[in-house]
């Protein structure tokens, strides 16, 4: 049972979801919902179209306006007899709806994606591209409505965008012609599960058992009692350790002087935990530049990328830069630009001191690589890049700060089905396009469950939204973690594989981002190329263009003597080794021992062969967290998807 919202007259009232400014899907028949008194007479009308029904004994109503027409702006008026009321909504459009949902690299906003997005921003100006977020809630009960406002595209409303919902709906925009509104219900960290329906998690072979004892302990009498006057979701922060005091510039750690015996070397951008240190703290990075002559003296544009999670920047030993105060933690992923001022700035050797302090989780020097320059501020010369070989030292360990795992229950997103019920239960059932879906990082450890709950999920949300197999296009997890020509038991890997199995379900399409992940970020900021594969499936797969729907997916493999021979589906005119020979190929005999593979393109397959097997019977391609040099793309640019052959455990 649906829990009524609250009204305080019987006066009438639409769903948020056909608020001012909505979009409808255009070409099939669109139910609109709402309330007012019990039993009388409602008439829709939007524009030249018109429904009619009555509402139920709880004054809840639903009719379905027949398939329009792209157009408008109409207003939406609803209308009930006897009393019943009006409500209206002006700017109405018809056009394409798409469901955009997922953990945190859905929800991450075009201003997360940093500095270097600011053109995306300026050319965010489209009353026709429109965004609804639904709000975080993690409810017990299926909600009925949320709060919430559809926003027309504007500059300053798309920095509170999906990243990837909005380089979506840019792409279709700019195809279609039409209208394009994205629903935006994600949330980030969280786990399947959480936002699939009960009815599948109690038939579901991996989730029966967990389900039941969830329900057992979060609906008992005990569980309240404990809680007492406290909500079931607060849970006592961390105590944060403030900021021990700026040791390192006392001793001169600033300064081009500096005696560098006892730092370590380190690759940046990358976090100090993936160097070894599993703690939070304060750490000291240090890197030398050699500029040109023609710089001395002028003003340099300073980019060194994202700190974790604040910094203080030296040039020259001198201050130029500072992002954070006290327990700040929203600077974790924003890009550091500071100005050098040119009488800093001599020909030759010049050294950049960052100062990074992190209370909680992660810290480090973040990057991306592409956003860690440096260069003159009159644009006379090419930046010269800053990611690469830093120095390194530890200034204070104040040891492993976590936020404690709430209790499962109401305010927990990660209890089973709670945000079916508190972010998707109130869409049904809206009529719309399909859904995108970025989610699986907070899964990975579980790849073999995964296939079956992202099967199971993408069936509960097609009959619930009862709309048939519309399409589901699921972004396949980028490339993460320190670079690996392959890794046998690599949990992403697996992850990417079950991702890949899914699309053996009707309607199911996958937009590959194995290349344009972060070695050291979970959120790499390139949302836009996400967004494109994206669409590019949905424009040749729903919408029929001929565009290639996605980079190459494996196929079959035959055995040729000591060869393997691999075809490929999407091979699009054509197979791309990017840069040069094939990389990130492993192949293996009857001992399922892996070896470095040679591989080549011929036509449209792919021979894969190596001199340490003589009998080969499996390849895997790309197989590990975060692969190194895989290559493999079709002629319209997209990456394949890594694969294996086997199933061996």
């Amino acid at each position: 049972m649906l829990t009524k919202p609250e009204s305080e007259d019987a006066t009438m009232r639409l769903a948020t979801l056909f608020g001012d400014h909505a979009v409808l899907q255009r070409g099939m028949s669109v139910p609109v919902w709402g309330w007012t008194k019990p039993l009388v007479r409602v008439q829709v009308r939007l524009g030249p179209y018109a429904a009619c029904g009555i509402s139920g004994d709880d004054g809840k109503f639903l009719v379905r306006l027949p398939p329009m027409d792209a157009g408008g702006p109409y207003e939406l008026t609803a209308t009930a007899e006897n009393g019943g009321g009006t409500a209206t909504s002006s700017d109405v459009l018809v056009g394409e709806l798409w469901l955009a949902s997922g953990q945190s690299n859905m929800q991450w906003t075009l201003a997360n994606c940093g500095a270097g997005y600011t053109q995306d921003l300026t050319a965010a100006e489209d009353s026709a591209l429109r965004v609804l977020t639904v709000p975080n809630m993690a409810r017990l009960g299926r909600q009925a409505d949320f709060q919430g406002a559809w926003q027309p595209c504007t500059p300053a409303a798309a920095t509170a965008f999906t990243a990837v919902g909005y380089h979506f709906a840019r792409r279709l925009r700019a195809e279609l012609g039409v209208p394009v509104g994205i629903i935006n219900s994600s949330w980030g960290g969280t786990y399947i599960e959480a936002w699939l329906g009960r009815e599948w998690l109690v038939t579901n072979r991996h989730t029966a058992v967990s389900t039941a004892a969830y329900e057992a302990e979060v609906f008992s009498p005990a569980y309240w009692n404990k809680l007492g006057d406290v909500l079931p979701h607060t849970v006592r922060p961390p105590v944060f350790s403030p900021d021990p005091g700026n040791q390192g510039v006392k001793a001169v750690w600033a300064r081009p002087e500096t005696a560098e015996d006892d730092w370590k070397a380190a690759i940046l951008p990358r976090t100090w935990q993936f160097l070894g240190h599993n703690y939070s703290g304060v750490f000291w990075f240090r890197k030398t530049v050699v500029l040109p002559a023609a710089w001395a003296g002028k003003d340099l544009a300073l980019r060194i990328g994202a700190v974790d999670k604040q910094d203080v920047t030296y040039f020259n030993g001198e201050q130029v830069g500072a992002t954070g105060k006290d327990f700040e933690e929203q600077h974790w992923n924003v890009g550091r630009d500071y100005r050098v001022p040119g009488k800093l700035v001599q020909a030759g050797r010049n050294t950049i001191a960052v100062r990074a302090y992190s209370f909680v989780y992660n810290g480090g020097m973040i990057g991306p690589e592409t956003m860690m320059t440096v260069a003159p501020t009159d644009g006379s010369g090419q930046p010269i890049p800053l990611a690469g070989e830093w120095l390194y030292r530890e200034e204070h360990n104040l040891g492993l700060i976590v936020f404690p795992t709430p209790p499962t229950g109401p305010g927990t997103p990660n209890s089973p089905f709670i945000l079916y019920d508190s972010m998707i239960a109130p869409l049904l059932p809206c009529a719309l396009r399909g859904v995108i879906w970025y989610q699986g990082e907070s899964n990975a450890d579980r790849a073999a469950e995964y296939r079956s709950l992202l099967v199971d999920l993408v069936r509960c949300w097609r009959r619930g939204f009862g709309a048939g197999d519309f399409p589901f296009v699921v972004v396949q997890l980028a490339n993460y973690g320190n670079p690996s020509d392959y890794q046998p038991d690599s949990t992403w890997a697996r992850l990417r594989e079950a991702q890949l199995q899914t699309l053996e379900e009707p309607g199911v399409g996958l937009a590959v981002a194995i290349d344009i992940g972060e070695a050291f970020d979970i959120h790499p900021t390139n949302k836009r190329d996400v967004g494109g594969r994206l669409a590019q499936w949905a424009l040749a797969k729903t919408y029929g263009r001929d565009v290639a729907p996605s980079g190459p997916l494996y196929s079959e493999m035959t055995v040729e003597g000591s060869r393997v021979r691999l075809r490929f589906a999407h091979v699009c005119g054509g197979l791309v080794a990017k840069g040069g020979k094939l990389k990130a190929f492993v192949i293996a005999g009857g001992d399922r021992v892996f070896h470095p593979a040679e591989a080549v393109i011929e036509g449209d397959t792919v021979v894969v062969s190596s001199p340490a097997v003589s009998g080969p019977l499996a390849v895997r391609y790309a197989w590990a967290d975060n692969p190194e040099g895989c290559n493999l793309h079709n002629v319209a640019g997209l990456p394949a998807s890594p694969f294996r052959t086997d199933c061996w455990a």
